[in-house]
C-alpha cells in the first residue's frame, strides 16, 4: 500500500511539474532551419530571377532602386525608375537576414550571425565578419537552446506541423 501512494505522489508530481512547464515555457511552433558553415560562407550571392515577395520586412530606398529585406532569406532588388511600375529586378540571396544597410555601392547584411558586404555594382561579397550577431530569434521570439551538430549555424526558422 506504502509503495502504491508513493508511486501516486510521484507521478502527480511530474504530472504538475510537466504543467507548470508548459504553462511557463510554452513549445515554439517553429522549427530551427541550420546550414553548414562553409554552405553559409558561400551563400550570399545576385539572383536574377524574379520572385514574389512573401515576408517582406526592412525597407531601404537608394535612387532608383528600393530594396526590401525578405527575412531569413535576403533582399529583393526593385527598380523604381517609373514609381508607377516597380519591377523586381533580382534578389541578393542571404540566408538568415533581417536587417540592411547601404553606404556607397556597399550593402551591409547579416547572414545569419556573420556581417556581409555586399557591392552592388559588382554584385560581389567583400568582405565577410563571422559571428558578429546572435543567432536570429524565432518569428514568435524565442531563441534556440536545443543540440545540433557541431559547425552548423541557425540561418531561419520554418513554420512546424504540430
Amino acid at each position: 500500500m506504502r509503495k502504491r501512494v508513493l508511486i501516486l505522489t510521484f507521478a502527480s508530481c511530474v504530472a504538475i511539474l510537466a504543467f507548470v512547464r508548459a504553462s511557463l515555457f510554452p513549445q515554439s511552433v517553429y522549427t530551427p532551419v541550420f546550414m553548414e558553415r562553409p554552405e553559409l560562407e558561400k551563400s550570399v550571392f545576385y539572383d536574377a530571377g524574379a520572385r514574389e515577395l512573401v515576408n517582406p520586412g526592412k525597407i531601404y530606398h537608394r535612387a532608383p532602386y528600393i530594396y526590401v529585406n525578405e527575412k531569413y532569406k535576403g533582399v529583393y532588388v526593385i527598380d523604381n525608375t517609373r514609381p508607377e511600375q516597380p519591377r523586381v529586378e533580382g534578389f541578393i540571396v542571404a540566408p538568415g537576414c533581417m536587417d540592411i544597410a547601404i553606404k556607397g555601392d556597399i550593402l551591409y547584411v547579416d547572414n545569419a550571425v556573420d556581417l556581409v558586404a555586399f557591392d552592388l555594382s559588382t554584385r560581389r561579397v567583400t568582405k565577410r565578419v563571422k559571428e558578429v550577431f546572435p543567432e536570429p530569434l524565432s518569428p514568435d521570439g524565442r531563441s534556440y537552446y536545443g543540440s545540433r551538430p557541431d559547425d552548423y549555424v541557425l540561418v531561419g526558422w520554418k513554420k512546424s506541423n504540430r
